[in-house]
């Protein structure tokens, strides 16, 4: 019997000579001027030292515009990257706080540890993977932006830190394109209404302006009994084009209020997830009107009142300045700076376990309070989070040179990179008794409640072993030095690049002991890391519609709080990373009006990690290795796109050995996205089917996350030359879908049921 990686390789190699002989045969009936739906002669600015175009660069990357990203009827910026080939994004916590990785690396404690998210080619936050922080809490997607750009493996490792897995560019309009709109969506089936704006336009002949932002209110898709969304953001930014270059200064505010979904509390028989009476997992929310204020410890000791309905609640205020100049003799100087201001509060509602029922219960809140009550309760956590500080300033600066030779060119880059990242949060975890219910809950009373305290069953000190009342005051200093050079003569194109990181951690961290943090339990963070990340790739043109590339690359993602209260951080002892080694080779062809680009990949990754609630320490090792693919075609008003990735993912090292040979913890073989639409005059409908195979909910393989589809539809109407209006689905068919469970299978959380949008846009 043939082993997998065999069968994959055979399989991939089938498919990529397949589409070698079609482009053989057709190369020269196709002309230079169709139009082409994946772009492959579009030029890319991220993951490169200087823009190139698809065909030409030994990456895989994926570009995605305004009317693609409407397609997939998103209800989030994370949802947007289900649509992306390679891309693993579980979106079903909400706003913010999404788990992505890309191409069998793992997501591992959450968040987005290996992917780096941008905006406007600089990153949000430093880290992916902070504990109740993760960089897509900072981003919103509306008319402000222009189009997105995500690169996996490839140069991620070397033209930007902390990224091996890849880049996701979110990349922000400048008002090149004259005009704006307004509009106004409402939810159909559920309480939202949002106003979204932008507009761009010259001011002098060498001088132009964007704004663009949104505002929202509401209760969300998973209706809480009270105003669980409120906020919205304003971007814009001032281009001046110089004689030899350009300067832009950007400017954005967020404030912005939403809700988290969390886990529901489920039953698991046999490895096999099955829903408690009374909780949907794909609409059950635990915030309700009938919530106490949690009572929580700020990291000064101070006792202070939190909304729990608040859920996530951010802001963030952001300055930058770019600049493009041409220095003379080919010399190109390219800056790019940010200074932000992060910060906010994090409050969800976890069960801890799904039955906690006992004699003589009572309701303690709501409109039946004092009343006894007889039904189901569980153990709700509340994780509430302060985000105290996760400010950032971030420089990129860059010295570029293309040199002509007799038969050739050769492209030289050498730039250097800083960036300062806070990060300073406190944790609290109370948990309450609360009734088994999906809509508005009360909170009960029992023999083990907290006297005068409603539904309060344990305060942060006690909450599985005094885990999670925390404090962190830190901040890591990050220097890079990075170069590249790229040759190219004739068909081939050939680069290598290197980057050397060093990370400063300095500051503390305590944990509370009886409720109160003292100076005598603070541990002091003192130490550097370093390392040097390399990539090496060749990309050879067949012909004006084929071209081959492959490549090599080995990257690092520093850790951050997530090995604090573990080893000392102090220096004294070795400080874990994790480290990402790939290897690729690809082809992308063109024919016509269809594309593709299909990429064989191998992901190794080692890795540490410390689990608060569990106190247990990890070390694990892993081997991924796939096929991905992308394609798109257009017939006449017909437009087809899609994508797969097959992916044989092993844990090969542990410390549990029992693990070893396993397949990690919500990895699935395929994943994969199609997307059909038509347009019929001046109007356009369309389907989206996002779907997965089942993959397992732990890494000893026991619990089944089965498979699903999400069927997403959309249709468009131009009713004048300026008014659009718009109907999109989410979820049409009302699936529910896990994307993650518990290790001892008690709470799972799912994806968002059906919800209805209609919008309508005014454009001038």
């Amino acid at each position: 019997m043939k082993s997998p990686v065999i069968q994959l390789s055979s399989m991939a190699t089938a498919v990529s000579l397949a589409l070698l002989q079609m482009a053989s045969a057709t190369a020269q009936e196709v002309a230079a001027s169709e139009k082409n739906s994946l772009n492959l002669e579009s030029v890319i600015v991220t993951g490169t030292p200087i823009g190139t175009s698809k065909m030409k660069a030994s990456v895989s990357i994926s570009t995605l515009d305004s009317e693609q990203i409407m397609q997939s009827a998103p209800t989030n910026a994370a949802e947007i990257l289900r649509s992306v080939p390679g891309v693993r994004s579980e979106s079903s916590g909400g706003e913010g706080n999404a788990n992505l990785t890309v191409r069998g690396v793992p997501i591992s404690a959450g968040g987005a540890r290996y992917v780096q998210f941008q905006e406007d080619g600089l990153p949000l936050l430093q880290f992916g993977d902070i504990a109740f922080v993760t960089p897509d809490m900072y981003l919103r997607a509306d008319g402000s932006l222009s189009h997105l750009e995500v690169v996996r493996g490839g140069t991620a490792s070397t033209m930007a830190t902390n990224s091996p897995g890849g880049i996701i560019n979110f990349i922000s309009k400048n008002g090149e394109a004259k005009g704006g709109s307004i509009g106004i969506t409402k939810g159909l089936d559920f309480n939202q209404t949002r106003f979204d704006f932008d507009y761009g336009a010259a001011i002098s002949d060498k001088t132009r302006v964007f704004i663009g932002g949104f505002y929202r209110n509401g209760d969300s898709s998973r209706p809480a009994g009270v105003t669980a969304e409120d906020g919205g953001q304003i971007k814009a930014n001032v281009t001046h084009e110089l004689d030899n270059g350009y300067i832009r200064l950007s400017f954005k505010h967020l404030d912005d209020k939403t809700p988290m979904n969390m886990p529901a509390p489920v039953k698991t028989t046999g490895g096999t997830i099955s829903e408690l009476p009374g909780i949907d997992p794909r609409t059950a929310s635990f915030y309700s009107p009938y919530w106490v204020k949690d009572i929580v410890l700020d990291k000064n000791n101070n006792r202070i009142a939190t909304n729990v309905n608040d859920g996530l609640h951010v802001t963030n205020n952001a300055f930058g300045a770019e600049a493009s100049l041409k220095l003379g003799n080919g010399w190109i100087l390219d800056e790019k700076f940010r200074k932000s201001t992060n910060s906010g509060r994090f409050i969800s509602l976890f069960p801890a376990d799904n039955d906690n029922s006992s004699a003589k219960m009572t309701y303690a809140t709501g409109p039946n309070a004092g009343k006894a009550y007889t039904g189901k309760a569980f153990t709700a956590t509340v994780f509430n989070t302060s985000l105290d500080d996760l400010g950032s300033v971030v420089n990129d600066v860059k010295l570029s040179k293309v040199f002509t030779l007799s038969d050739s060119k050769l492209t030289t880059t050498a730039g250097y990179y800083t960036s300062l990242q806070n990060l300073g949060v406190t944790w609290n975890f109370n948990q309450y008794l609360m009734q088994a219910s999906g809509d508005k809950p009360a909170l009960l009373n029992s023999a083990n409640t907290v006297a005068g305290t409603p539904g309060l069953l344990a305060q942060g000190t006690d909450v599985w072993g005094g885990c999670c009342n925390r404090n962190i005051d830190a901040q890591y200093k990050t220097n890079a030095a990075y170069a590249n050079v790229g040759w190219e003569r004739g068909a081939w194109n050939l680069d290598a690049s290197a980057r050397y990181d060093k990370q400063s951690a300095s500051g503390t961290y305590n944990q509370a002991v009886n409720q109160k943090y003292s100076q005598a339990n603070t541990k002091f963070i003192d130490y550097s890391v370093n390392h040097t990340s390399y990539s090496l790739g060749a990309n050879y043109r067949l012909n004006s519609n084929v071209a081959l590339f492959a490549r090599t690359s080995d990257g690092i993602a520093f850790n951050a709080d997530r090995i604090m209260f573990a080893n000392p951080l102090d220096g004294s002892v070795p400080i874990s990373t994790n480290i990402v080694k790939q290897n690729e080779v690809g082809v992308k062809w063109k024919s016509g009006s269809f594309s593709s680009f299909v990429t064989l990949f191998q992901a190794k990754t080692t890795e540490s990690n410390f689990e608060a609630t569990t106190q247990r320490f990890t070390a694990n090792s892993y081997d991924a290795k796939g096929v991905e693919l992308e394609a798109s075609y257009r017939m006449g008003d017909f437009s087809l796109m899609g994508g797969m990735t097959y992916t044989n993912a092993k844990i090969v090292g542990a410390n549990d050995s029992s693990i070893i040979g396993k397949t990690p913890h919500r990895q699935a073989n395929f994943v994969y996205q199609i997307t059909p639409s038509y347009t019929m005059g001046d109007a356009m409908v369309g389907l989206s089917v996002i779907g997965t195979t089942k993959s397992w909910g732990d890494d000893g393989n026991t619990l089944t996350l089965p498979g699903f589809n999400v069927l997403n539809a959309f249709a468009n109407y131009q009713w004048t030359p300026k008014v659009q209006v718009s109907l999109s689905v989410n979820n049409l068919l009302n699936t529910i879908g896990y994307t993650e469970v518990e290790g001892d299978g008690h709470a799972a959380r799912s994806i968002n049921g059906r919800t209805i949008r209609a919008t309508v846009k005014y454009a001038f």
